[in-house]
């Protein structure tokens, strides 16, 4: 079992950060990638961001290139997720998650290559 917590969602205005932490723990270590997915209301989840349990490989949706950086503490398995420039449109309840098996660039971003999930922090965006 991985349990996943998140935290450093909150209110911001458009154009400015937030900082999103996962903290694993449980049997973390036998985690090959953590990621990160969000919910807007009514739609489903959309891939982020993730990044190889090492920290070597990180992966970004196009949306968020260049604004968002994913980076992973190994000493305290957390990642981190640094969403700069955010806009009203990315209001949603963020995600963080653990993939416990080899994936593929394709599959990384998608939920199904994900066993664990975190309970989510709500991220909100106004105009």
């Amino acid at each position: 079992q991985v349990q996943l917590v998140e935290s450093g969602g909150g209110l911001v205005q458009a154009g400015g950060s937030l900082r999103l932490s996962c903290a694993a723990s449980g049997r973390a270590s036998n985690s090959y990638a953590l990621g990160w997915f969000r919910q807007k209301s009514g739609n489903e989840r959309e891939f982020v961001a993730a990044i190889a349990w090492s920290g070597a490989t990180t992966y970004y949706a196009d949306s968020v290139k260049g604004r968002f950086t994913i980076s992973k503490d190994n000493a305290k398995n957390t990642a981190y997720l640094q969403m700069n420039a955010l806009q009203p449109n990315e209001t949603a309840i963020y995600y963080c998650a653990a993939s416990t098996r080899r994936y593929t660039n394709l599959s990384i971003k998608t939920p199904y290559e994900y066993s664990y999930w975190g309970q989510g922090t709500q991220v909100t965006v106004s105009s």
